[in-house]
């Protein structure tokens, strides 16, 4: 199947409400341009560096996703036209986002990444510490992002009950700081699954899924 006829496959599937980012990591222009020929407009990469130099070459209407880990001295590469970081996962970095997006006179969205999986290796906070964060006079005073959401990343396995409690769990976590609602907390989006659980994530509520493979083929390295 062509990207074109996988990108339609998937997203007669999805329900109105769940937004699709097509993961396009390793992949080249030439497979984005057949992408976004096909309608999507929704991208995400992994690497900053690999973002900005595809941003560059591609037409500007498209809304990029930074959906990897963000290391903050690379923040400002991006700080002008990222549309949504997925990977918030300490305030140090979204004080550091809100520096950059300032200089540019903007407000960048954000997701705080919750550490659901088991791994050592994953990424995220607990609900505990993401609802500190939103609760602070810090926080309240970055007037440059806006936390629109939360984003996590389940275990990598084939258990699907364990990734399925992992979904509920980040689910719940969404419920909870939903209660919090300041000038820059909104919370409206929940991105999670990928290529081989999605429709088991939006079955636990995900309004959001990050797809490569089942679009683009597996990744080139």
């Amino acid at each position: 199947m062509s990207i074109h006829q996988n990108l339609n496959h998937i997203k007669s599937q999805l329900p109105k409400h769940v937004a699709l980012v097509a993961v396009t990591k390793t992949k080249p222009i030439s497979d984005i341009m057949e992408a976004y020929n096909a309608g999507q407009r929704v991208f995400g990469e992994n690497k900053i560096q690999e973002m900005v130099e595809k941003y560059a070459q591609l037409p500007k209407e498209i809304e990029w996703h930074m959906i990897g880990h963000v290391q903050r001295n690379k923040v400002k590469y991006m700080a002008s036209f990222v549309s949504l970081i997925h990977g918030v996962d300490n305030f140090k970095l979204l004080k550091e986002i809100n520096k950059q997006a300032q200089k540019h006179n903007r407000r960048i969205n954000c997701l705080m990444q919750i550490k659901i999986a088991s791994e050592e290796s994953k990424f995220g906070m607990t609900q505990n510490e993401a609802s500190s964060i939103l609760q602070s006079e810090a926080f309240s005073e970055l007037k440059h992002i806006k936390i629109i959401g939360v984003m996590g990343m389940a275990t990598f396995t084939n258990n699907k009950a364990q990734i399925k409690e992992e979904f509920q769990l980040l689910k719940l976590t969404f419920d909870e700081l939903k209660t919090i609602s300041t000038n820059n907390c909104e919370l409206k989006t929940i991105s999670m699954g990928m290529s081989d659980y999605y429709h088991l994530a939006i079955d636990c509520g995900s309004t959001m899924i990050r797809v490569g493979s089942s679009i683009f083929g597996e990744r080139n390295y």
